[in-house]
Order: C-alpha cells, then sequence, then structure tokens
C-alpha cells in the first residue's frame, strides 16, 4: 500500500476518476453483470413473515394479539430413600386463541431419559479411539436405572379418565368436545418421577449426594421439568410439538401457581414464588427474614450453624409442607435439602407492587466461602442492571440455589454450580475461574428471569433470543461489576468462531447448531454489542432494545418483532445487520487496499512544470545509462548534432502554454477561479470487504504534525458494491498513516490487512518440544544389557 501523488487536469478542474484509482490499489473486483449482491436489500416480502393483526409491521404486538392461560394447583412429595417424587397437579386450560381445540399437548421432558427416548437414540458420538470414566458411568446408570413420569393418569372435572397419548417427550390429551375460544377445560394429572444423580447421568434438574471425603453423606434436590406442562399454542405456529432432544430448552404459557411441597422435616425448601406458610420457620428465621429486607448487606435466614446441626444428626422423623404461590409465571422450579445454608438481602427499585425484592441464595457448606460473598450479592447487581435496560423486575423475589446444575433459569429461581475447592488434607481454596464464574453464572441465569421467563421467547426454535441477548446483558452487567472482569462479549473474542469451517447461521434451528455456545450465545451477545456501541450508538440502541423489552414483557415474541422494534424504534434500517450478523456465515475482513494522495495542480504552467520535472528526477534513471558512464556519446562528441530540443526538455515552459494560461485566467468566472484556488490534500482510500460481512468502517487518520482523528463511515458507503469501495476525505493536513478498527470494535478477523503503511508483525517463536523417546520394549520391561552382552544374554533390574 502506498500514497501517490495524483495531478488532476486544469482544463476539467477534476480528479482522477476512481476507476483508474482502483487500478492504482491490489486490483479490482469485477462486479459486472450477475455479480451484484445487495447486502442492504429489504427483509420484507422475503425472509420475514407478513405482518398480521398478531403481530404489526412496527414490531409491535397486535390489536388482536392473544396467547393462552394455564393454572396450577400442584401437590408434590420428595420420597428421600427413593430418589422420587410423587405428584398430583390440578390443570385449568383457558383457551384464547380464535380456534376450537379438539386435544391439548403437554411437555413430558424428562422422558428425555428414557433408554428408548428419541434425545437417547439420536445420541451421536465422535470417531475417538477413547471413552471418557464418565460416559462409561453413564452407560452403567442406564443399565439399572430409567427415568421419566411413570404412572401416569388424567381425569377430567368429573372424575372419569381422560384418553391421552404419549408421544416420546409429549403427551396429547384428547377434550371431551372441542375447546372454543374463551372456554376452560379443568383436568388433573397424578405422576411419579425418579429423579436422575445429575453428575452421572447430566441434566438441568436431579440430585447430589456429598459422600466423599470432608462430606456428611446427605444429598441436595434440584427439581425442574419435574411436572406435566402444557405446551405452547401460538398464532405464528399452532402447537409447538417439537421433541426435547436436549439443548433446545422450553417455551412455556403463563399462568399462576400454587405448589405444595412435602419433604423430610429438616429440609428448607426454596422455589418459585413466594412462601405462603412462613410459619414453617422458626420465630427466629422470620425475624431474620424481616431484618434482611432492608439490610445492606445478605443475613443468614439459615445459619450455617443451623444447617451443619440438621446435616449431623438423624434425619427427623415425619414431613413437613411448604407452600409457595407465583402468579403470571411461565414455569416453577424447587429446591431441597437439609444442607440448605439460606441468606438474603432486600433490593430497592421503581416499583408500586414490588417496591423490595428478595434477593436470596441456598447453599451447602461445601459452596462456602465463596456463596456467602458473592452469590445473593450478585443477584441484587443483576436487578439492577438489567432494571435499567429492560424493566422493573416483576416478581417479589429472585434466588440462586447451589448444587449439581452448573447453571439454569426458571422464574424468580436459578441453579448454579461454582465451589470452592477441599485439597485431601483437607485446605480449602477457590481460584479466580470459580470466583468470576460463580458472579458470571448467577448474573446469567437470574438474568433469564427477564429473557425468556418474562420476555418469553421461543428457546427450542431460536435460541439465541434467551441466550444471546442474555449473554449481552451479562455482558455489561458484568463491566459494570468490575471493569477488569474476564467478561465474554468484546468483539475481538469472536473472531477465531467467525472465521471458522463448522458454524451455521444463528437463525439455525436449536437442536441443529454445530458449535452451540458460540452460535446461540457469543456471536448474537457480539453483536449486539457491536450493535450497541459502534452501529447505533448507546442512546439509540437503548431507547430500541427498552421499547422490545417492554412489548413483549409476558408475551411471546418471535425474531422479526426483535428485528422491526429494534429498526422502529431507533429508526435506522438495519436489515443489512440482521442477514450478516444473523443469516449468514459470513466474517468482517475490511482490508486498507490502497491509499492515494492528490492535490489540484496549479494555473500557472511554470509551476506545473516544476512539480513534473521533480517528480521525473525523482525517479531511477536508465540503468543502461548509468553503467555506460566514461563512453561519449554522438551527442557529446559532435556538436552539430545538438539543437533547440537538446537545449530544452519536455518540462520547458512553452510561449504557447504562457498564452493559454493567460487565456483561460480571462475567462474563467468566479466558481472557476474559486476552484484553482483549492489546496488541500485530497485522499482516496480503496477498501476491500475480504470477509463477506458489510460493517461501518472505522478510520483513524495520523497525521505529519503528529495530530490524528477518527473518523465512522456508515455501513452504507458498501451499498453499491459489497466488496470494494473508494472512498475519499479532504484535509489541509498531510496524512502519514491510517488504520481501520483501531479500537477493534467490529471483529475485524484480519488486523494485518488494516494499515497504512503496512506493519511488519511481530511474534516470538518458541522451540518445538523434545520428541518422545522412540519403542524401547527392553527398557520399558526394566531389562538392560551389558555391552559384553549379546541379544541372548540380558538381566532384569532389581
Amino acid at each position: 500500500m502506498r500514497i501517490g501523488l495524483l495531478l488532476a487536469s486544469v482544463a476539467g478542474v477534476s480528479l482522477m476518476g476512481q476507476s483508474a484509482l482502483a487500478q492504482q490499489s491490489i486490483g479490482p473486483i469485477d462486479q459486472s453483470k450477475g455479480g451484484f449482491e445487495d447486502k442492504f436489500r429489504q427483509f420484507e416480502g422475503e425472509d420475514w413473515p407478513t405482518p398480521t393483526d398478531y403481530r404489526n409491521a412496527s414490531g409491535a404486538p397486535g390489536h388482536r394479539y392473544w396467547q393462552q392461560q394455564v393454572d396450577y394447583d400442584i401437590d408434590v412429595s420428595l420420597d428421600e430413600p427413593r430418589r422420587t417424587l410423587t405428584g398430583r397437579e390440578a390443570v385449568t386450560y383457558t383457551n384464547h386463541s380464535p380456534d376450537a381445540l379438539g386435544y391439548l399437548w403437554l411437555l413430558l421432558d424428562q422422558q428425555n431419559y428414557r433408554r428408548d427416548s428419541l434425545a437417547e437414540r439420536s445420541r451421536t458420538y465422535s470417531n475417538s479411539e477413547t471413552v471418557s470414566v464418565n460416559e462409561i458411568s453413564r452407560i452403567r446408570r442406564f443399565q439399572d436405572w430409567e427415568g421419566g413420569f411413570n404412572d401416569l393418569r388424567v381425569t377430567g372435572p368429573d372424575g372419569q379418565a381422560v384418553p391421552f397419548t404419549v408421544v416420546d417427550s409429549m403427551m396429547r390429551i384428547e377434550l371431551p368436545r372441542p375447546l372454543a375460544t374463551g372456554e376452560s377445560f379443568t383436568f388433573t394429572i397424578d405422576f411419579t418421577l425418579p429423579l436422575p444423580e445429575t453428575n452421572v447421568v447430566g441434566g438441568r434438574s436431579g440430585y447430589e449426594c456429598f459422600t466423599k471425603a470432608h462430606e456428611d453423606g446427605n444429598c441436595l434436590f434440584l427439581s425442574a421439568q419435574w411436572f406435566p406442562r402444557l405446551a405452547v399454542y401460538s398464532d405464528y405456529e399452532g402447537w409447538h410439538n417439537s421433541q426435547f432432544l436436549g439443548s433446545g430448552e422450553f417455551t412455556l404459557e403463563f399462568g399462576d401457581y400454587d405448589v405444595s411441597i412435602t419433604v423430610p422435616a429438616d429440609h428448607v425448601v426454596a422455589a418459585t414464588g413466594e412462601l405462603q406458610n412462613p410459619d414453617i420457620l422458626s420465630p427466629e428465621q422470620r425475624a431474620r427474614l424481616e431484618r434482611a429486607r432492608t439490610a445492606d448487606e445478605p443475613v443468614y435466614i439459615v445459619t450455617p450453624q443451623e444447617a451443619a446441626a440438621a446435616e449431623a444428626r438423624p434425619a427427623r422423623a415425619g414431613t413437613r409442607t411448604w407452600n409457595f404461590s407465583a402468579d403470571n409465571v411461565r414455569d416453577f422450579g424447587w429446591a431441597s435439602s437439609r444442607k440448605f445454608i439460606w441468606d438474603a438481602m432486600g433490593v430497592e427499585q421503581q416499583s408500586a407492587e414490588h417496591p423490595v425484592v428478595m434477593a436470596m441464595s441456598f447453599y451447602p457448606k461445601e459452596a462456602r466461602p465463596l456463596w456467602d460473598a458473592y452469590s445473593t450479592r450478585s443477584i441484587a447487581h443483576t436487578l439492577d442492571v438489567y432494571n435499567q435496560f429492560a424493566f422493573t423486575y416483576p416478581y417479589p423475589t429472585a434466588q440462586s440455589v447451589n448444587g449439581p446444575v452448573g447453571g439454569m433459569e426458571y422464574p424468580m429461581i436459578t441453579f448454579n454450580g461454582p465451589r470452592p475447592v477441599r485439597a485431601d488434607d483437607g485446605t480449602l481454596t477457590y481460584t479466580e475461574r470459580a470466583k468470576n464464574g460463580l458472579i458470571g453464572v448467577v448474573i446469567h441465569e437470574v438474568g433469564h428471569t427477564y429473557f425468556p421467563m418474562i420476555v418469553n421467547s421461543d428457546e427450542r426454535q431460536w435460541t439465541w433470543m434467551d441466550e444471546g441477548l442474555n449473554s449481552f446483558l451479562q455482558f455489561e452487567a458484568e463491566k459494570l461489576w468490575d471493569a477488569d472482569f474476564p467478561a465474554r462479549g468484546e468483539p475481538r473474542d469472536i473472531v477465531e468462531y467467525m472465521v471458522s469451517q463448522d458454524q451455521v447461521p444463528v437463525m439455525t434451528h436449536s437442536d441443529s447448531l454445530l458449535q452451540f455456545g458460540n452460535n446461540a450465545y457469543a456471536k448474537p451477545a457480539t453483536a449486539l454489542v457491536i450493535l450497541r456501541e459502534t452501529v447505533l450508538g448507546r442512546e439509540l440502541f437503548d431507547r430500541a432494545f427498552r421499547e422490545y423489552a417492554q412489548r413483549w414483557a409476558f408475551k411471546r415474541p418471535t425474531p422479526y418483532d426483535f428485528f422491526r422494534t429494534m429498526e422502529e424504534s431507533s429508526g435506522v434500517d438495519l436489515d443489512w445487520f440482521w442477514r450478516g450478523w444473523f443469516y449468514s456465515t459470513d466474517h468482517v475482513d475490511i482490508a486498507l487496499a490502497g491509499v492515494t494522495a492528490a492535490r489540484l495542480e496549479s494555473a500557472d504552467p511554470e509551476v506545473r512544470a516544476r512539480a513534473a520535472r521533480e517528480r521525473f528526477e525523482a525517479e531511477p534513471g536508465s540503468l543502461t545509462a548509468a553503467r555506460n558512464e566514461g563512453i561519449e556519446t554522438v551527442v557529446e562528441r559532435d556538436p552539430a548534432t545538438r539543437d533547440f530540443y537538446n537545449e530544452t526538455d519536455r518540462f520547458t515552459v512553452t510561449a504557447q502554454q504562457r498564452r493559454d494560461a493567460e487565456s483561460a485566467a480571462r475567462k474563467a468566472d468566479e466558481d472557476r477561479r474559486a476552484a484553482q484556488g483549492f489546496d488541500d490534500n485530497i485522499y482516496r482510500f480503496t477498501f476491500r470487504n475480504v470477509g463477506g460481512l458489510v460493517m461501518p468502517v472505522i478510520l483513524k487518520l495520523t497525521y505529519s504534525d503528529g495530530s490524528d482523528e477518527t473518523i465512522r463511515i456508515p455501513a452504507e458507503v458498501w451499498r453499491r458494491n459489497s466488496r470494494e469501495v473508494v472512498w475519499q476525505h479532504v484535509s489541509s493536513k498531510t496524512l502519514t498513516g491510517a488504520e481501520i478498527d483501531p479500537l477493534w470494535e467490529t471483529a475485524d478477523a484480519d488486523r494485518s490487512n488494516n494499515f497504512y503503511p503496512q506493519r511488519i508483525d511481530a511474534q516470538s517463536l518458541r522451540l518445538s518440544p523434545a520428541p518422545p523417546p522412540g519403542e524401547n520394549r527392553m527398557r520399558d520391561s526394566d531389562v538392560e544389557v551389558s555391552p559384553d552382552s549379546t541379544a541372548a544374554r540380558v538381566r532384569r533390574r532389581d
């Protein structure tokens, strides 16, 4: 890459055209007929569904928007020795759709623990020569244990059996007559459910028992997807009957819950909603809970000493029933253990309904002191940040529970995994990674209460709508926790994935993603960081994002509702952005392929001639003539061969050139005379889109006087040619350097082509490791020979 001096024609008062400039770069790209690709074409009428009365063109719910209502009244009991739940749920389904429904579909997600489930039968493996110990443990467990719902029985309001059919992880119940618009149907389901040992078979719920050294033999129970739940019936898909294969999560209907949980008498229970029988706690614990509402730091409700006493003594005989109520939630989770320490603090917010939210954590002694210090404080921080970005938290509690599930969310309750580690000698420590991991996972999982537990997106079809949006907000919250927090979300973090081979567009169905974490979490989160910081700016982005969150709180948005809302509220056409980041596997790589400098040449022929002579004399002369030095030429030897042309050259100004200049000056109008006085530098930059994803071009310019400036060129610069463009900048200063994306804010994958002048990359080289010793069965068998022995005479070393 170079800067060259271009002289313009005085007669035309023009500059060298773009086609000539392109030839000065690394070569033009053919964009002839058939090669043009419009990266700015609109999605309307192409990939996005037509707006309806249910979802309008602005991205808002339409005037006829509807969704179903499902209310649950559940009694469940935990059989601790058998690790089994027994439950009965009374379900009231209200049909708000315009359609009469002849049957209802329910989710039985725990069926994926059946040996013959679609999830198990479709599991794939790498063609490796090794198998992990964990996989062998899982195989052995499934040989003598099987999960899934058992003893299913469905009865109607009259007590009569209702026919039903189980189809893998779903159940269809046949209604006695079609359920018309506005009507409700109440039915009861009885079931039993064996809980999985999570650390052995995996999953989002189950139990963990503490049986190793330094542990007490008791267990934690985390219950999720633990009861048959109504599937979604929506305006855009009808019944959502995609089977559960293990990754795509659980879009559900909102409703009111009343849940009674019967557990061993010495257990402490955490659950979605508010405790309706607080007298189950001791007077001291109730007093602590009240004091925690106004405390500046977490207060123990169940102290470490109380939990230790419960762990140490044999289980108390009998059971106790904890009753919880939750309104307008889409699911219900709970946890139970005698090991639980419980701390809490109130989080104040601007809400008439919930001016104080109780942030609470439940954890065993094995999680201390990490959880005491960070879990509840992380909940409070999450509420503060997400309230600013989305809406005021609409529930009375927000909880974090430690257990075998690394991170999972349900309304008002989350399961989170990081703990300190205890060495065999009893030494207790925790890593920085564990500390940051706990803070990060609590932010992420509590953040899921907003997305998708309230903004109720379809997780199984578009995982990024909950994971990606939430990971974006997690990144923002982590950076507000600590500016140096190792948060994932910086544009530079996604580059390696963006140039990898095993990727699919973000809009791909959850169960078909090749790199689940990068595709569903990291890429959409990073895209939103770039949209906020670089494309829209914070003011436009934040206003539009809040608009989306508040429009679709307690409703069911699709990606198109998000895209349309962000555009309609910000006032910026972003189809090019969605197409590149969400619908393609292109990556960002914008090269600074060429730079030219031009100044308007003088109208004075003497000045023009001097400039031309200087350029000529700066060029290398004839190599042959230089090496002929000392050999007399004909012109030097014979004066008769020399004439006018030997006394002048092509840079000599002629009388006619002077007359022409004088004539042009007399005839020039005011605009031309003003134009001829223009003395600034005109710089033209050739940008090449190597990666295919159109983006704004952030260009830092450095000048000879030591100053610099950064210019933000909008993405629309690519609208006529998405592969190569020439852009112009005028300055009175002399350019000495240029750099694309100086702050690394666009996820540009190759920075080596971002500079003028091109930089030499510095690199450190390490010596390659010494090769391993070759095969030597004699050495490896502890056999040796003496220098005088033959191959037949060897002796074994002691």
